[in-house]
């Protein structure tokens, strides 16, 4: 038996969760109301209604709530605006109480109810002390989210090395876990200060481009590899992935050439290594 679902993100998010909607019909984009832990909070649709096995998922599925009207979203937006003048103010109050803690942004619940600290940290920080400072001061409930480097750009934002806005940012969604073997595989310079983004961890577009490269790699013959061309027999010394071109060696006596073909012209084998 299978049950309905929708996909949820959250302010600020990169994760997708999933909802039970409630008999709602929605669209990506829809900003919803929903139950969870904490209480109602604000989403937005972004994996319509659909069908799924209720044994793929890790967590009982809670509701939507309804669909949130402009006035509810526009009010989230204006908190929002009215929570990040808190900023200085939560500097200021961290530095007299001497802890080792940056402060990255401040945000309000979709109600005003709260406000939420967003904060990084090398090391485990004991801030009962500051919670209660900084709700005697913003006279509302207080609370503190320790987050990551790639969530901190997520959302002060910026652009990579490539000239384009940071991945992260622009809502791509959850990336598998960046690895060097995806970079080896991208033939991308293996310095950590080439591959690397404004997080200082390696770029998610790395993760992003792999399964191209995968395919990619699949398809074409492995460097080394002894090949037929047009002009006869050589030896595999380079392979354009995005282009699916092949560079070509041929030996005669104390002379070499390298020749560039198209990968429908090369006749080989493939081996899997």
């Amino acid at each position: 038996m299978q049950i309905e679902t929708v996909g949820v993100r959250f302010k600020n998010g990169i994760h997708v969760y999933s909802f039970d909607p409630n008999g709602l019909k929605l669209k990506n984009g829809d900003y919803v109301l929903v139950d969870t832990e904490k209480g109602t909070d604000l989403g937005v649709i972004v994996k319509e209604n659909e069908m799924i096995d209720p044994t793929t998922l890790m967590y009982p599925l809670k509701k939507v709530v309804k669909v949130a009207d402009d006035a509810t979203v526009k009010k989230a937006e204006t908190y929002d605006k009215e929570a990040e003048k808190f900023y200085p103010t939560v500097k200021k109050i961290v530095k007299e109480c001497g802890l080792e803690m940056k402060i990255v942004k401040v945000e309000a619940s979709y109600d005003n109810s709260r406000y939420i600290v967003n904060f990084s940290a090398d090391n485990r920080v004991d801030f009962r002390e500051l919670v209660k400072k900084l709700a005697e001061t913003m006279k509302k409930r207080v609370e503190l989210r320790q987050i990551g480097n790639r969530d901190e750009v997520r959302m002060l934002g910026g652009f990579g090395p490539c000239g384009k806005i940071c991945c992260c940012v622009q809502n791509m969604g959850e990336f598998d876990h960046v690895t060097m073997k995806m970079a080896k595989n991208q033939n991308l310079s293996l310095n950590p200060a080439n591959i690397s983004g404004l997080c200082g961890k390696l770029m998610c577009c790395i993760s992003y481009e792999n399964p191209v490269y995968l395919e990619a790699i699949k398809a074409m013959p492995n460097v080394g590899m002894q090949v037929g061309t047009k002009d006869g027999r050589g030896t595999v010394v380079y392979n354009n992935l995005l282009k699916r071109e092949v560079d070509v060696k041929f030996v005669n006596g104390d002379d070499s050439e390298i020749k560039t073909y198209p990968l429908e012209q090369i006749n080989f084998k493939k081996v899997e290594k």
